[in-house]
């Protein structure tokens, strides 16, 4: 393994055979002003440039929840990469802690990531593309409002649209907010349920004009279909898929469809 230094990133590179073909995987750390972003960059063996896919992992995830996906997508032509969000995990290796974390310091991660990937010589920076999943997704919609201008397009899996709004319900005044949380396993902090008080998803997306794929089971509990739904009567080029029997978070058939579904929209819309 080889590691150098350029500014704002540390990059660690290795060379993966996988079943099908063999793919460049590099450790690469980017910079968003004072934190360190920690991830994976995954690379076709094939020299030129590549359509690219940056992915967002869930609620105390790291970038390894998508390393199935991301290996999957590099095999077949693919740059790839996924990251830790700061301070979004118990094992994230990224910089930060989790009680300062908000969906808008994961956009701001997000944007940051997008900005440095696009620069990228193996990247094709006019055929990015965002994946979110669950909270990683929420976060993704946002950010590509921000940056429809380099965005080609947007797949979400399960986006956890409904936080805001599930939050109000469980303290909806904000004097009845405590300073730290313990939810699922994180600690989170105060600012994290004041930060989406009076935020309303449905409000501010749907400007995103480019192409979307969400891939939605119709068993999820913990974001109910619904919110996909109402997303699609926002967004102008929006397809919707419906697994049947998935819940939150697919099982590895439910998500050997999903990733071959989105393989299908990138070839697509890079074709």
């Amino acid at each position: 393994m080889n590691t150098t230094k350029k500014a704002n990133t540390e990059q660690s590179v290795s060379t993966t055979t996988t079943a099908n073909s063999e793919i460049i995987i590099t450790e690469l750390t980017i910079k968003n002003g004072e934190n360190s972003i920690y991830g994976k960059l995954y690379t076709p063996s094939e020299n030129g440039k590549h359509p690219t896919i940056i992915l967002s992992h869930g609620y105390n995830g790291t970038n390894s929840d998508f390393t199935n996906e991301c290996e999957y997508f590099a095999e077949n032509g693919y740059v790839a990469y996924a990251f830790d969000f700061c301070g979004g995990s118990n094992s994230s290796k990224s910089s930060g802690i989790s009680t300062d974390m908000t969906i808008f310091t994961e956009k701001s991660d997000l944007l940051a990531v997008i900005d440095y990937i696009r620069t990228l010589e193996q990247v094709n920076d006019q055929q990015i593309f965002l994946f979110g999943g669950s909270l990683g997704g929420l976060v993704t919609t946002l950010a590509a409002e921000e940056y429809i201008d380099k965005v080609k397009g947007m797949i979400l899996y399960y986006p956890a649209l409904c936080i805001s709004d599930d939050w109000r319900k469980n303290y909806p005044y904000v004097e009845s907010i405590p300073n730290t949380l313990n939810f699922w396993e994180l600690n989170l902090g105060q600012n994290f349920f004041l930060s989406i008080h009076d935020f309303y998803v449905f409000e501010q997306i749907g400007l995103f004009d480019k192409n979307i794929l969400i891939i939605h089971g119709d068993q999820d509990t913990i974001v109910p279909i619904s919110y996909s739904q109402k997303a699609m009567e926002l967004y102008k080029n929006a397809e919707l898929i419906t697994l049947t029997g998935e819940g939150h978070g697919f099982t590895s058939i439910g998500g050997d469809k999903a990733k071959k579904y989105v393989l299908d929209f990138l070839t697509t819309h890079t074709s």
